[in-house]
């Protein structure tokens, strides 16, 4: 992988992390993957479904307190 950003799993090309494959930054398996939006919106998948998860729990209303709890 080309650039100034070095991932600490690259080596020759090669992701360490997955399987040795060839380092795509973002795919399924990298630390990168659902953490950071990428121009290719293929890699924002995890992304999108996260942010939909954390919105549906924002918007949930609060669940009453169990009495049997205390």
């Amino acid at each position: 992988m080309a650039g100034s950003w070095g991932c600490p799993h690259e080596a020759n090309d090669l992701c360490s992390k997955v399987d040795n494959r060839p380092c795509d930054p973002g795919m399924k398996g990298c630390v990168l993957h659902g953490r950071f939006v990428f121009a290719n919106d293929d890699k924002n998948q995890r992304l999108r479904q996260k942010q939909a998860r954390e919105e549906e729990a924002a918007n949930r209303p609060p669940s009453p307190p169990d009495p049997e709890a205390w």
